[in-house]
């Protein structure tokens, strides 16, 4: 397995394989890695030829009282499970090798119909710093597929529409959500959890699970399915709800009757700890 922390080194790489006619697939993560990113990484595996992950904190998406400082950086760790998961290649650059002219270089500004919502809305900015970096690393990569995790919903409904918008010759892939035996979405913000936490965590697909039986028999009183549950969550020992909502799966707006897709989402603290998950609803 290789390893590059720059882009020029990479791009050598990348255009040996081109040239014998290989197929590449992308991982885009931060690090800390867990057992739902390597999903990604065979999901990039049976797609392609060669699988580049990369591992890179950005700083643009993260807001002024966020946690860029103390978010993991758990490199050795990670090269052990990306060796194991056979991926050919990490691309690891330093922040300045992504942004040498600093935060006073182009961004890719994410479409405001979809970012003034959820994720977005809690937090101004964070999708302009995600699409900057992801269209950033699909032209150093320039890769076939890009695999993303379901989990980030919005984030990659806001990618896929970028990858559109802008005519980004890569195809997205939305790989399904990884829990542990309990349900819980694995996430690394799951390892600030204590005890106490991680039993009440669950509960939160729990209650989404709910709203999907109700949506699955009939039920299209969408706003009353959103505040029942936010009050579930509550009174489970979450100390917070951020939002509870019904959406069109493609879009992003308000789901309507005649919607065949949707997305329920929800997004909830406990502690210091916020947890997001979600179900994909085919009618």
């Amino acid at each position: 397995m290789d390893i590059f922390e720059s882009v020029d080194a990479l791009r050598e790489t990348v255009q040996r394989w081109r040239q014998a006619g290989l197929s590449i697939g992308f991982v885009p993560t931060m690090g800390n890695l867990h057992a739902g990113h390597l999903s990604l990484v065979e999901e990039a595996r049976q797609k392609s030829d060669k699988v580049i992950v990369s591992i890179f904190v950005n700083p643009l998406q993260f807001g002024p009282n966020e946690d860029f400082d103390r978010y993991p950086r758990t490199f050795d760790a990670d090269k052990v499970l990306l060796q194991q998961q056979q991926a050919d290649a990490i691309f690891c650059p330093s922040v300045d090798e992504m942004y040498p002219n600093g935060h006073s270089q182009t961004r890719v500004i994410a479409p405001e119909k979809m970012t003034g919502i959820l994720e977005g809305e809690k937090r101004p900015g964070h999708f302009n710093g995600v699409t900057t970096v992801v269209a950033k690393l699909f032209n150093i990569v320039q890769p076939d597929i890009a695999v993303f995790g379901q989990k980030d919903f919005q984030q990659f409904a806001v990618l896929q529409q970028m990858v559109d918008d802008l005519a980004i010759p890569v195809s997205l892939v939305r790989a399904p959500i990884i829990r542990d035996e309990t349900g819980l979405a694995l996430s690394s913000r799951n390892q600030y959890l204590t005890d106490v936490q991680r039993r009440v965590a669950p509960k939160l697909y729990v209650a989404l699970q709910a709203v999907e039986m109700a949506v699955q028999s009939g039920n299209r009183n969408y706003e009353a399915l959103c505040q029942v549950a936010s009050q579930q969550i509550m009174s489970d020992g979450f100390d917070f709800v951020d939002y509870v909502e019904i959406l069109n799966a493609t879009s992003l707006e308000k789901a309507q009757d005649n919607d065949r897709e949707l997305i329920i989402v929800a997004a909830a603290k406990l502690g210091q700890t916020r947890l997001l998950d979600n179900i994909l609803v085919n009618l």
